[in-house]
């Protein structure tokens, strides 16, 4: 039997309950303006707390799992942003690229889920040369970061994901993604985001890319149900947008992925996108016809659509109304009196014709 869309098997379940709504990222409307002190980390990098984080700070060598914009400092161009990829990125404190020993800097300072404006300095960062990758960085630039710290691994030799075995990465995964839904159970949903973001981070593209067959399969039953467990937690935090995104990446891998399409409807239908969700819960029902939370998705649907319809035509009806009956126009004394003269005279025509008969 096709399992509910509200069932728990290995993902969370969708409940009804109301969670407190934190503000999604910023657009891009250039680096966040920030009043408080300035911490100076390093002679070249300054930190300001934009949110809190929890816990302990990483030491030398743990693996962290990041997202961040980049700006250069003068032109307020930016340059890069791992949000908009939806794709975090990943840093071995003390065993970060040359370019990023300031964003290393700032990380080393940073708790699980804080986020934080670095400055850095362009001794700290593309140095006299510039970027290559990045054109709009000219030489002896100084760059803004836009950081938040997702969490991080405390690995004493320092072990990269690329220096994993396939099984590692996958079972490293896949304790972040149960550690996650524990969490969303607890009502967590900032916490467990972070677990599976960082389970996400270790499925990267270009580790997929390489997997066939079974290890394949393997990787996508973790990932999968981890971008479907963010769009679960970002529908409860009011997140529509981000949350479609997720459910867009799984159903890129599976077109009919029920609960993809259970989630993305419901996104959508709280957006206001009622032709696309009502798609996205048909394509759901074909696959689970029998699913009561499909049937119910719809009849809301249904039921708003209904209740707008009326609406319009009552306003309709109260704009235009039924056309008034004209009224009968008073005619004015001197048009009367113009009619008897005429009447007269007529009689008085017919009477004289008559009598020269």
């Amino acid at each position: 039997m096709m399992p509910s869309v509200s069932d728990e098997t290995d993902d969370i379940t969708m409940e009804s309950a109301t969670f407190t709504h934190t503000d999604p990222l910023q657009e891009d409307s250039g680096p966040p303006k920030m009043d408080s002190e300035k911490e100076i980390l390093h002679e070249k990098v300054t930190k300001q707390i934009i949110k809190e984080g929890r816990g302990q700070t990483p030491t030398k060598y743990a693996t962290c799992f990041l997202h961040y914009r980049a700006w250069v400092e003068k032109t307020l161009h930016k340059f890069e942003d791992t949000w908009q990829e939806q794709r975090p990125i990943e840093l071995i404190i003390g065993k970060e690229k040359k370019q990023m020993t300031g964003l290393g800097i700032g990380v080393a300072s940073m708790k699980s889920g804080e986020r934080s404006l670095l400055d850095v300095g362009w001794e700290l960062g593309y140095g006299e040369e510039g970027s290559f990758s990045f054109p709009n960085v000219p030489p002896s630039a100084n760059l803004i970061y836009e950081v938040e710290l997702i969490g991080f691994d405390e690995v004493k030799e320092g072990k990269a994901r690329s220096d994993m075995t396939v099984e590692e990465r996958i079972g490293t995964a896949d304790r972040r993604r149960m550690d996650g839904n524990t969490l969303f159970k607890e009502e967590k949903l900032e916490e467990a985001m972070q677990q599976y973001e960082m389970a996400i981070a270790y499925m990267g593209d270009d580790f997929m890319f390489q997997l066939f067959g079974k290890y394949r399969d393997m990787a996508l039953g973790v990932k999968n149900p981890c971008h479907l467990n963010l769009a679960a937690c970002l529908i409860k935090l009011k997140r529509y947008e981000e949350a479609i995104g997720h459910c867009s990446i799984v159903l890129a891998e599976d077109e009919k992925n029920v609960k993809a399409l259970f989630r993305r409807g419901k996104a959508r239908s709280e957006l206001g996108q009622t032709d696309a969700a009502r798609e996205d819960f048909e394509k759901a029902k074909k696959t689970a016809p029998q699913d009561t939370a499909i049937t119910r998705e719809l009849r809301l649907i249904a039921e708003h659509e209904k209740a707008v319809y009326q609406k319009q035509k009552e306003l309709y009806k109260g704009i235009f109304g039924p056309r008034p009956e004209p009224s009968p126009r008073r005619q004015r004394w001197h048009v009367l009196v113009w009619q008897w003269l005429v009447a007269i005279l007529s009689r008085l025509f017919n009477f004289r014709r008559q009598k020269e008969d």
